[in-house]
């Protein structure tokens, strides 16, 4: 076969593969057949008036330049002049010609596809597909002579060749074939070929890719054949990501993406497409599609997962489209919209544009509707959950009308409404209406308005009832509204729960679930942490049913690395220590507090909390409870008995010694421990405290300095505490707090605790010497508030800075 190949061929001058194939020939070729100018097999030959033929093309050619050049119009085989430019038509010959050229072409042909086996070697079968190529090329007629030879299946099979050559020049050969040729194309699709194409769209070689692209594409300009390359398992995926990749060259890329703009003519590749992140045809549908159309692809968007970005893009193209449709009175018509909706509305950025799109006005009246226009409740919690979605975007609702006449969400009689609807339907939707009031009651501009409609709705017990409730769901969206409310209606929360039977209990029994750490333990701790800390009967009803006991084993597992690894473990510290710091407000009124702080020896467990680095909370909340302990110290110190005098001692002071009494707590004048009396002089309690002094949050300060001053206190030996305080290095630092006025609170606490220490006479002489510190008495003195003003005006005194009148003019 190769000899016949070979010997046949003229190789001329010309390397085009073209005008090398134009130079095959089987049958011997007349020199009458080859123009005189081109030197090849003429297609249309015409005939001077001298009877020389050329190439029609040639000769006109030919003419132009002499006519351009000035010279005379002569013939270019004779050379002699011409009297006209006259061209006739040779048809015999060209009949003549082409009757030559179809049989050569046919035993080429047939060459052609006997080389195309897989016992051919590598240059026959690549001969053979570049002279397909050639002919159909030539000839659009051609293409026919290749589908009725039967030859597109044979071209298929080299596909699976072994030389990606080959292959590479199949596909472009395929490609020839099949373009602008329904037929054909329909014959390529057959079988699994379409599926072998695609597998060359990820193959190693770029030139397999491009060639796989390019015949693709092809093929994708047929409608009919749209629907079976996007059914090929990863086609869409494949192209989708080629047309974002940065290897590939910009042909290629650009074939891909038009391979899938002819794909959009097929509603399931649009589907396809939004599924691997090329979003935009399904949104062109549902903008301009017919009205199933828009409907079928918004209920799918719907079904999508989409990131953050895209949810943006989505509710910036087809957000008021949406809303629109969901409007309709079509029942079948709103689902579709609500579903993608909701989808869109879960980002916060994307909740945002909606809103500005006028998504909440259609929603709440959604809700509120009864009647015959209502949702089926089905659809009422999705948009119910939509608003949640929506509200909870941080957005300034206040400026926002839903109602007819001009409510607002934050409007009395719409959370009227919410309330009303949450107590009259299902926990699905009372879940997604409570999140509703978590998003409302979560803004500080908000939050009084949601707080007033609750209190006079007198909804307080029907909410926290829902802690009770036995959908996990539904219990931790209602601890997060009752967190939000309590800073604002603790003692309503606080009653309500002392009054009804279970919650409190149920509250508790979340916290000391003995599990990992969830969101519903954290939420159930803020908010049990946030109730009021001075309510007795409250901490007394916590009491009774053991709820410090489990929440001090929870500090401990927690601190003892019992429980980690989860992101609820810091809210929930928080919310255990606070809860736990609340029995340190009732030591006065409550003995069983005494009690269990001393059994669990809670002085200890709260100086271990103030090295709780980078829990700020925590550290403030110890402080405050080592306050409120240390405080109690002085009436719980027991003081040493002192034995009888004898009756001789008693007449005669000569028999009578001084008792020295030894282990006796300086501070407190009596018999200290830390169990016992909660002193603060044993554990490094003081150093520990000192410390926070210097902590970047004032809060956590003002609370370290609050628990220093009751080493100060009346009751309490000041002087000593004065030594203890100076023994630890702790005077500078308290020293600094006044110096450095962070906050007016702080300022105070420093004037307090300046003045007592100024009541030791060395200390106020180091004082007395440093201008900054009678700078900043002044300063106090001057601008403070009353009761600060007159500390102040002591500790100057203590100085000399103020005359001290009270020694000069006697009391009346």
């Amino acid at each position: 076969m190769s000899e016949s190949w070979d010997g046949s061929f003229d190789r001329g001058s010309q390397s085009d593969d073209s005008h090398q194939f134009e130079r095959m020939h089987l049958e011997p070729m007349y020199d009458a057949f080859v123009c005189p100018l081109t030197k090849q097999v003429m297609r249309d030959p015409v005939t001077l008036e001298n009877g020389q033929t050329f190439e029609r093309e040639a000769i006109e050619k030919w003419f132009k330049e002499c006519k351009q050049s000035g010279r005379k119009l002569i013939c270019p085989l004779t050379l002699k002049e011409l009297k006209s430019m006259d061209l006739n038509s040779s048809i015999a010959l060209r009949n003549t010609i082409g009757e030559w050229n179809s049989r050569n072409e046919a035993v080429q042909l047939d060459m052609a596809c006997r080389s195309l086996n897989i016992g051919s070697s590598e240059s026959d079968v690549l001969q053979a597909l570049k002279y397909i190529q050639h002919i159909c090329q030539k000839s659009r007629s051609n293409k026919h002579v290749v589908r009725n030879a039967q030859l597109i299946p044979v071209i298929v099979d080299t596909l699976k060749s072994n030389s990606r050559k080959v292959r590479c020049v199949a596909l472009e050969t395929l490609q020839i074939v099949v373009e602008e040729d329904d037929d054909n194309k329909a014959i390529l699709a057959e079988g699994d070929t379409v599926r072998t194409i695609v597998k060359f769209l990820s193959h190693e070689l770029s030139k397999e890719r491009e060639e796989a692209v390019s015949l693709l594409y092809e093929l994708s300009k047929s409608e009919a054949l749209c629907e079976k390359i996007g059914s090929v398992n990863g086609a869409i995926l494949i192209l989708v990501g080629m047309t974002s990749s940065k290897s590939e060259n910009l042909l290629t890329v650009e074939k891909a993406d038009k391979t899938l703009e002819n794909l959009e003519k097929c509603e399931n590749n649009v589907r396809q497409m939004a599924e691997n992140g090329r979003l935009q045809p399904l949104l062109t549908l549902i903008l301009e599609g017919p009205l199933e159309t828009k409907l079928s692809m918004a209920s799918f968007l719907g079904e999508l997962v989409l990131n953050n970005d895209v949810k943006v893009l989505v509710a910036r193209t087809v957000g008021v489209s949406l809303i629109t449709i969901m409007k309709s009175s079509n029942m079948k018509s709103r689902e579709a919209a609500l579903k993608a909706l909701n989808q869109v509305s879960s980002y916060e950025a994307s909740s945002k544009v909606l809103i500005e799109a006028g998504i909440l006005p259609p929603l709440v009246k959604d809700l509120f509707t009864v009647g015959a226009n209502q949702l089926p409740t089905r659809l009422k919690e999705i948009s119910a959950t939509i608003l949640a979605n929506v509200v909870n975007s941080g957005y300034d609702f206040d400026s926002i009308p839903v109602g007819p006449d001009h409510q607002t969400l934050i409007s009395e009689d719409i959370v009227h409404n919410l309330l009303h609807l949450i107590s009259n339907t299902g926990p699905a939707i009372e879940c997604k209406l409570l999140q509703v009031l978590v998003g409302l009651s979560s803004s500080e501009t908000t939050v009084l308005n949601v707080v007033a409609a609750i209190k006079s709705s007198g909804a307080t017990i029907s909410l926290v009832q829902f802690i009770e409730a036995p959908q996990k769901d539904l219990r931790l969206v209602s601890l997060k509204l009752l967190k939000n409310l309590s800073p604002y209606m603790g003692q309503e929360l606080a009653d309500a729960l002392r009054g009804t039977v279970g919650q409190l209990g149920s509250l508790i029994k979340v916290i000391s679930e003995n599990i990992a750490i969830t969101e519903e333990q954290s939420a159930a701790a803020g908010l049990l942490a946030e109730l009021p800390e001075r309510d007795l009967g409250l901490t007394r009803q916590m009491l009774d049913e053991g709820a410090f006991q489990l929440i001090i084993s929870g500090v401990v597992k927690i601190r003892q690395g019992g429980i980690r690894g989860t992101r609820f473990v810091t809210p929930f510290l928080e919310g255990l220590v606070r809860a736990l710091a609340r029995v340190t407000f009732v030591l006065v009124d409550e003995p069983e507090a005494i009690a269990l702080c001393r059994e669990h020896n809670l002085t200890a467990l709260f100086i271990e909390l103030l090295q709780s680095n980078a829990l700020d909370n925590v550290q403030m909340v110890s402080a405050t409870a080592l306050e409120n302990l240390s405080r109690e110290s002085k009436n719980l110190t027991r003081l040493p008995e002192l034995p009888t005098s004898g009756f001789c001692a008693s007449i005669f002071t000569c028999f009578s010694k001084q008792l020295v009494i030894t282990g006796l707590c300086k501070i407190h004048q009596g018999a200290c421990s830390q169990r016992e009396s909660f002193c603060l002089c044993e554990g490094q309690a003081v150093g520990k405290l000192i410390a926070l002094l210097d902590h970047t949050n004032e809060k956590v300060v003002e609370a370290a300095l609050a628990a220093l001053s009751t080493l100060l206190d009346d009751g309490v030996d000041i002087e000593q505490g004065v030594v203890l305080l100076d023994e630890a290095e702790g005077i500078r630092p308290i020293v600094d707090v006044l110096l450095e006025k962070r906050t007016e609170n702080l300022r105070n606490r420093g004037v307090w605790v300046v003045e007592r220490l100024l009541r030791t006479e060395e200390i106020a002489c180091e004082v007395a010497g440093d201008p900054n510190i009678i700078t900043a008495l002044v300063d106090a003195f001057q601008h403070a508030d009353y009761r600060t003003r007159q500390i102040a005006e002591r500790a100057l005194k203590r100085v000399d800075k103020i005359p001290n009148f009270s020694g000069i003019f006697p009391n009346p």
